[in-house]
């Protein structure tokens, strides 16, 4: 009877297979990396505009190293805490560098007060989010994920460049919008996290009409103010979901004193 090959190797050569680096997912990781990355470096030469688009691009590749993997059953747990340290360069760090050279500088300490508590909330969340991965329900998000609230901030200063509005004249509506941005991250407000959306189910001509305007009429027809506008939708959404539940276990509580 012949050995397997794992019998064969030796045994750190087996854990080093097993525990092996999966390419694919990590390349999409590492994209995102990166555009976090230029979006700095945009930032410091002044290309503002360059570093906001770099921050939806990060978006877009953080949402697809998840899938590919899944895809592709290539999870690993070096991909997990890889992609959560790009996350914190890219949605954490970039976003509160970013706005504070565009508005919050000149501010003095309440400009960088502002842009460490956003990023302080940043790491705050995705260390949440890693320890209570196995607990919470799926389908709520515990607090608005930090690549929604690295949009609401390069949205706003995409949108601000768009309409040429000068960074001085809306830097007290910047420097609150760090702050909500930042502390909604940490607080317990559920956010939709759309995981159950199975891309294999069958929907209606009506759903499929509505995501093709969406994509193809409506962010075309101004991306910054559409993307911003949506994303600042989802962040009041939270809140809005918060007080609904609010509502209906005082409406229950009245109820059952009334049995």
């Amino acid at each position: 009877m012949q050995e397997s090959d794992s019998e064969k190797l030796p045994v750190a050569s087996v854990r080093w297979r097993r525990r092996g680096i999966y390419l694919l997912p990590n390349l999409f990781t590492t994209a995102a990396l990166f555009s976090g990355f230029y979006a700095i470096v945009q930032a410091m030469n002044g290309h503002y505009e360059h570093s906001a688009v770099a921050i939806f691009v990060a978006m877009v590749f953080d949402g697809l190293d998840g899938r590919v993997a899944r895809l592709t059953h290539t999870q690993s747990e070096f991909g997990a805490e890889y992609d959560s340290l790009s996350d914190m360069v890219s949605f954490g760090a970039a976003p509160a560098l970013i706005v504070y050279e565009w508005a919050l500088k000149d501010m003095g300490k309440l400009g960088w007060i502002a842009a460490f508590i956003y990023c302080a909330c940043a790491a705050l969340r995705l260390a949440r989010f890693n320890v209570s991965i196995e607990i919470v329900d799926k389908k709520f998000f515990q607090g608005l994920p930090s690549p929604a609230a690295a949009a609401l901030i390069a949205g706003m200063m995409w949108v601000a460049l768009g309409f040429q509005i000068a960074a001085d004249d809306i830097k007290w509506l910047a420097w609150a919008m760090t702050l909500f941005a930042g502390l909604t991250m940490v607080t317990n407000i559920p956010y939709y996290s759309g995981k159950e959306i199975n891309l294999h189910r069958k929907v209606s001509f009506f759903v499929v009409l509505l995501l093709l305007l969406f994509f193809f009429v409506l962010i075309p027809s101004h991306p910054p103010l559409v993307l911003f506008g949506l994303f600042l939708a989802y962040a009041l959404s939270g809140y809005g979901m918060k007080l609904w539940r609010l509502y209906k276990n005082r409406r229950r509580s009245e109820l059952r004193k009334d049995t």
